[in-house]
């Protein structure tokens, strides 16, 4: 038996404080404390978005990873972030049009992904199994990517974290990239809490084909009909998550009873933000990828993702692509597509014939208007950003511009957003069209943009002008690769 002449002293205070840890524990939160999973340790590391970070990747033959770089697949590297050094980690280049136009202009400054738990059981950096790097190709302002991400987290969209970093290659300057948090298992335990559910990259095998799953169109109930889906699940789907998922979008091609079926106030939210940035290299476009599809308990949600080539600069693949500013900033919210692809996407179209998810779509379109926008938060994050990157861009020694068409191409995204704001609030108190077809019979109405030329924010052209400088960057790091070697031998 214990015997202390404080023992009972001891024992309530011991209790006392059990008491207490417990309370922090159940009601933390309201407390102000961040749960766990909303507050991993990666969120105040690496993507802390108020400094640029910096990574070097250190890489055997980074000649050799460029040459194979197309073709995707994984190499070892330590990656050194913040000066702290992560072992065996997965690295390849990313991208889809942005990968095979780099290598067709024979270029080598490609997006890149970094795998932590590729080549390591259990890998990780502070909690993150993976995150991308982003080339800001055809992104001339840098910030175009960042700032989506920003108005969609404002919105209160479930969005990657992203943060600015300087990039080295076996210590040789390569470039400013935009880190992006990879949607996978971190995301959606940050997200979604630990028990969150299933999360799907939709995407196309070919784009001649009907993709009719990547724009969540019902089938049928055979999952063999959804390879586009199924095929680009995050986890581990079993036939209870396909028959969910197949469900959802047989009720959601009902347009009936969609609040079973979709997370209707998350989407219309996202489709805001879309609606506003012009985004078409995505589910409102030709593609009807680049988003990431949620679903759980039969409940489906989209994620974004991919923005270098929103604000209306989107261009590949098309023979004639619309290139008048008064055209695409001016382009009508209740018709963000024409009328033959909009049929074919029933995640907009089916809510939209609600009366009410119409008019809650609206009223978001209000909030983003009177409380990021006329505001002033949106110029604010430009130009606080750009301030903090400006450097970097002027060193980049792989941009794919020179630092003068970045300070140009920040002006115009500027007077982009400023502009579309205006037609839309336009649009939306009935001093504009509102549709294509209200916009056919008064052509010529909405904001003059004709001043604006949107190919200041990233053209094909940079494209070219780009090689010198990205060839000179790789010759700088393949002496630096020789130097070493040589090092190493005596």
């Amino acid at each position: 038996m214990i015997r202390h002449r404080y023992i009972n002293f001891i024992c309530a205070a011991v209790a006392l404080l059990a008491l207490a840890l417990t309370g922090l524990l159940c009601f933390g939160e309201a407390l102000g404390l961040p749960a766990a999973s909303s507050a991993p340790g990666y969120a105040y590391r690496l993507f802390d978005n108020g400094r640029v970070h910096t990574v070097d990747l250190r890489v055997e033959d980074w000649g050799q990873f460029v040459a194979e770089a197309p073709a995707e697949a994984y190499v070892p590297c330590t990656a050194v972030i913040d000066g702290e050094e992560f072992y065996q980690v997965g690295l390849r280049a990313k991208g889809n049009n942005s990968l095979r136009l780099t290598e067709e202009y024979g270029l080598s400054r490609y997006s890149l992904k970094l795998e932590f738990d590729h080549y390591v059981d259990g890998g990780n950096y502070y909690g993150l199994d993976k995150f991308s790097l982003d080339a800001s190709f055809q992104d001339n302002s840098y910030l175009k990517t960042y700032l989506v991400y920003d108005m969609m987290a404002f919105m209160e969209v479930p969005a990657p974290l992203c943060s600015y970093t300087w990039v080295t290659v076996n210590g040789q300057p390569w470039g400013l990239f935009l880190a992006i948090e990879e949607p996978e298992e971190a995301f959606a335990r940050r997200n979604f809490g630990p028990d969150h559910g299933q999360l799907y990259k939709p995407d196309y095998r070919s784009l001649r084909a009907e993709n009719a799953d990547v724009a969540l169109r019902y089938i049928g109930d055979d999952p063999g009909s959804y390879p586009n889906l199924f095929d680009n699940a995050k986890f581990d789907v079993d036939g209870a998550d396909q028959a969910r998922l197949i469900e959802a979008l047989r009720v959601l091609s009902t347009g009936e009873n969609l609040e079973t079926a979709v997370n209707v106030d998350q989407v219309l939210r996202y489709f805001t933000v879309q609606v506003f940035v012009m985004n078409w290299d995505s589910y409102l476009g030709h593609t009807g990828h680049n988003y990431f599809l949620y679903e759980e308990d039969g409940m489906l949600s989209i994620l974004p993702w991919d923005y270098n080539l929103a604000f209306g600069t989107y261009a590949l693949g098309m023979t004639d692509p619309i290139r008048d500013p008064n055209v695409l900033l001016n382009w009508p919210v209740n018709t963000p597509a024409r009328g033959e692809v909009m049929l074919e996407r029933p995640l907009y179209h089916n809510l939209m014939k609600n009366d009410d998810y119409f008019a809650r779509y609206h009223a978001y379109f209000r909030q983003l208007l009177s409380e990021y926008f006329q505001s002033g938060r949106y110029e604010a994050v430009i130009r606080q950003t750009q301030a903090m990157i400006a450097p970097y861009v002027e060193a980049d020694p792989t941009a794919f511009c020179s630092y003068e068409d970045h300070l140009l191409a920040v002006d115009t995204l500027l007077e982009v957003c400023r502009l579309r704001w205006e037609s839309i609030r336009g649009q939306l108190e009935g001093r504009y069209p509102i549709t294509l077809s209200q916009q056919a019979e008064h052509p010529g109405a909405g904001v003059d943009a004709s001043h604006l030329d949107l190919r200041a924010l990233g053209d094909f052209d940079d494209l070219e002008a780009a090689k010198g400088r990205q060839d000179r960057a790789m010759a700088i790091a393949n002496t630096r690769r020789r130097r070493l070697i040589l090092s190493a031998a005596r």
